[in-house]
């Protein structure tokens, strides 16, 4: 697990669910996507830390590779992303 800053988000363009997230855990920028276009503007993810799961195989999901997976909890129709609640640099290990 690493800690990662979104640094770009594009709708995925095969899926109404989907976001294509370009995120950076230090010096290297990995492509994710993730299924919380329904719970976050792109604006609200844009320069936000979140949990990556680094060490993921990768995944085509509906056609787009994702390098990756954003943790996040989820309670009934609420989803909420995973993050460090104090500064830490982007590539910073969850232990």
């Amino acid at each position: 697990l690493r800690v990662a800053r979104v640094e770009e988000v594009s709708v995925h363009p095969n899926a109404d669910r989907l976001y294509v997230l370009k995120v950076r855990a230090g010096a290297e920028v990995r492509q994710v996507v993730a299924g919380i276009r329904s719970q976050y503007t792109p604006e609200q993810l844009t320069g936000r830390l979140v949990v990556v799961v680094w060490n993921l195989k990768p995944a085509m999901l509906r056609g787009v590779e994702s390098q990756g997976m954003v943790l996040a909890a989820a309670a009934g129709d609420t989803v909420s992303l995973v993050a460090p609640d104090r500064a830490v640099e982007p590539g910073a290990e969850v232990r």
